[in-house]
């Protein structure tokens, strides 16, 4: 006898986190090749997540075609001579990342801040060097907002797009945040030398009679 509970969803194969993204990209409905998954991915998955690499894409659209969960097919290049490889998720599939979205337990994010980490180590590092470090990274943070701000402009209106836009302009305020959080690492340091002088001042001074 089926001891089942009616309605009860069938357990989910075990896809790592790489595999529900693919397949989270394939859910918008359109037929992508493995390369434009790649430039899907880069446009918005590495903004908040990650990107994963052509051979990760590919390792994981072929299991995702032996769980049943996508499909693929040939067809002729607009230009070339080689044909391309097309996937489009399946019913299943649909159903299974709908509900991974839904039940699935949510992982806390980790921050792992390398440049936080030098200035954690500041004693160790010439203050004129973490300077550097820190501007580099305020370079970084405004390159990816302004990243983020492009993608955001291109998703337009579209109403398919209407969620990854907003996981876009989050992605845009987090490194505005970012690059703000920075400048203000820069203050404090410069704070920080200010105060050291004038400690090494006191300290170098004759006592007064």
């Amino acid at each position: 006898m089926d001891e089942k509970t009616e309605g009860t969803p069938e357990p989910l194969p075990g896809l790592p986190a790489t595999g529900w993204a693919v397949l989270g990209l394939l859910s918008f409905g359109r037929e992508l090749s493995g390369y434009d998954l790649k430039k899907w991915s880069d446009r918005s998955l590495r903004l908040f997540y990650w990107s994963p690499s052509f051979s990760q894409i590919y390792s994981e659209l072929k299991r995702l075609e032996k769980t049943g969960y996508a499909t693929s097919r040939l067809v002729a290049p607009e230009a070339g001579t080689r044909d391309k490889r097309v996937y489009r998720i399946t019913d299943e599939g649909l159903a299974a990342v709908r509900t991974w979205a839904r039940t699935a337990p949510l992982d806390p994010p980790v921050l792992k801040h390398g440049p936080m980490l030098r200035l954690w180590l500041g004693h160790l590092v010439e203050p004129d060097r973490m300077r550097e470090i820190l501007a580099g990274h305020r370079e970084y943070a405004e390159s990816m907002r302004l990243r983020a701000e492009a993608d955001v402009a291109d998703a337009g209106a579209d109403e398919a797009w209407a969620y990854p836009r907003l996981t876009l302009t989050w992605a845009e305020r987090y490194y505005a945040a970012e690059r703000d959080l920075a400048d203000a690492m820069l203050a404090d340091i410069e704070r920080l030398d200010i105060e050291r002088l004038k400690a090494e001042r006191l300290e170098t001074e004759p006592p007064r009679p």
